[in-house]
């Protein structure tokens, strides 16, 4: 797997027809499901629950160290998302790989790990080498690693292997309400109720704000620049 190292900045028209074709594709899924009366499956908290390996307890106790409580929720509801959007890309995933990459995303928005770079690649960078240090094979660590690089990648994370579309997913779920209509309502509560929300988008404005500031030829600048902090202002929940 060639690893991401960069992630250049996206144009507006770029990102704009990169949203369309993402909405349609999803709305295609949408219609389909319903055509077929498809529902959505409840996801139980079993199936969401911290993955029993010490790699997965150690990246949590990393998380913890380095983030506030409320980007530790966030990574968490993320895991939690994307498990219950299974049924998104129908293949089987590697669930400690999944935890690993979600739990680590948003490293690169913590100052422990922010070397200046765009906090995607900083905290995928950040990811790989916890993987490596505590003795994950190669193939994985490096999935970890384009997990973390492509979390928000619009219109293209979704396409990628299994655990990069559903930390996609479940990102977007939690942060903009991105796709809550593919998750089960008793699901969605229960993942709030388990992780609560805590003053989460106004901690994640600030970071993100932060960075552009910092880093204007970041990958989050023309997103932001498009309106993307009033949309996590306007979620739900």
């Amino acid at each position: 797997m060639t690893l991401t190292n960069t992630k250049a900045l996206p144009s507006k028209p770029c990102l704009i027809c990169r949203f369309i074709s993402a909405d349609i594709t999803h709305a295609y899924q949408r219609t389909r499901r319903f055509i077929s009366r498809e529902q959505i499956r409840y996801v139980a908290r079993e199936a969401y629950q911290v993955p029993d390996s010490q790699h997965c307890q150690k990246a949590l106790e990393l998380v913890m160290k380095y983030s506030p409580d409320h980007l530790v929720n966030h990574c968490l509801r993320s895991y939690a998302f994307g498990v219950a959007m299974a049924h998104k890309v129908k293949q089987p995933f590697d669930k400690e790989v999944f935890f690993l990459g979600a739990i680590m995303h948003d490293l690169g928005l913590t100052p422990k790990f922010d070397t200046g770079d765009t906090f995607e690649i900083d905290g995928a960078k950040a990811a790989r080498s916890f993987c490596i240090e505590h003795q994950l094979n190669t193939e994985k660590a490096d999935l970890v690693h384009e997990m973390v690089a492509h979390h928000n990648t619009v219109g293209v994370a979704h396409k990628l292997d299994p655990e990069i579309a559903l930390l996609h997913y479940g990102a977007g779920a939690d942060v903009a309400a991105l796709w809550i209509r593919d998750i089960h309502k008793k699901t969605l509560t229960e993942v709030l109720s388990e992780y609560p929300r805590l003053d989460f988008k106004e901690g994640m404005i600030k970071l993100l704000s932060d960075q552009i500031e910092r880093k204007p030829n970041s990958y989050m600048a023309p997103l932001i620049a498009l309106g993307f902090l009033k949309k996590i202002e306007k979620t739900p929940f």
